[in-house]
């Protein structure tokens, strides 16, 4: 089995605007070798390309309000929550689910995912309002395979090495032997997406082997099991930022579910950035 050597890499918060590529190639200037992996966080390029939504300007529907009232407080929360071996914490999160703000985010997802995407618990279709300020939320990329090229080439051009990056979402991928399969939508190639919340919950509910998804490769083989891999490594010396939910963020900074500002996310380590080195004998 290969190892791997991982560096996290810490960086100033991704505002909306921010010229993400600068950002990369500052960080990694004279930590990289040739046929290193860059791995680069899906929500901060998400962020940096105002890939946002404010969900205060959202007005829900009569459907996005039963999801949130009913089927988040009572079935997520009494029945498929604990099927999912949910830790009693976010269990209790889910039994006082915000109905109001809420369904402005299940209408979002309605109108982003589609409703089996919808009946998620979070992170609807790869909708994610962590490390994010005020009620806006990210969504996903709908061109990462473009982006991690132009990352590539760009390191190529101004720092000339030869590097595979990487986009991987923390969004879980499972495993049955050599089929891995995700709820989330556009995957990297050979993961297959599908079902949205009935796979999440079937996959939870017989403890399946999970690991970040991979969302585009650039540079080099694209292995998903070895993808697969590297984006576990790469998600385990990165960390949460400011937090691992909407819950955990607003408990760090002791305000409401809305009340984070851009201020408070810049005075948390960022690292949308990790460098992964496969041992070489």
């Amino acid at each position: 089995m290969a190892k791997y050597k991982a560096l996290a890499v810490t960086t100033k918060y991704w505002r909306p605007g921010e010229n993400f590529l600068e950002e990369i190639i500052a960080g990694v200037k004279g930590k990289i070798l040739n046929r290193d992996f860059v791995v680069i966080s899906e929500k901060a390029i998400s962020t940096a390309l105002t890939n946002i939504v404010d969900e205060n300007k959202v007005k829900p529907s009569l459907c996005a309000k039963l999801i949130a009232n009913y089927w988040m407080q009572i079935v997520w929360g009494y029945i498929l929550g604990p099927l999912c071996h949910f830790r009693e914490r976010l269990l209790q999160y889910l039994r006082e689910y915000p109905v109001e703000m809420g369904s402005r985010h299940k209408q979002v997802a309605l109108q982003q995912a589609g409703l089996l995407q919808t009946l998620m618990f979070g992170s609807e279709g790869a909708i994610d309002g962590s490390n994010l300020a005020y009620a806006y939320v990210s969504l996903p990329l709908s061109n990462a395979d473009e982006i991690a090229e132009k990352i590539r080439k760009q390191i190529r051009l101004t720092l000339g090495k030869k590097v595979v990056v990487m986009i991987v979402d923390t969004d879980k991928t499972y495993s049955f032997k050599n089929f891995h399969f995700t709820p989330r939508p556009k995957p990297m190639k050979n993961i297959h997406s599908f079902g949205g919340f009935i796979t999440y919950v079937v996959a939870r509910m017989f403890k399946l082997k999970k690991r970040p998804t991979p969302i585009a490769a650039a540079g080099g083989k694209k292995n998903v099991e070895e993808a697969l891999t590297i984006a576990n490594i790469a998600n385990r010396v990165r960390g949460f930022g400011a937090g691992k939910t909407v819950w955990d963020m607003t408990e760090k900074f002791k305000v409401g579910l809305t009340d984070v500002s851009w201020e408070m996310l810049e005075t948390v380590k960022h690292k949308p950035i990790a460098i992964i080195r496969k041992s070489r004998k």
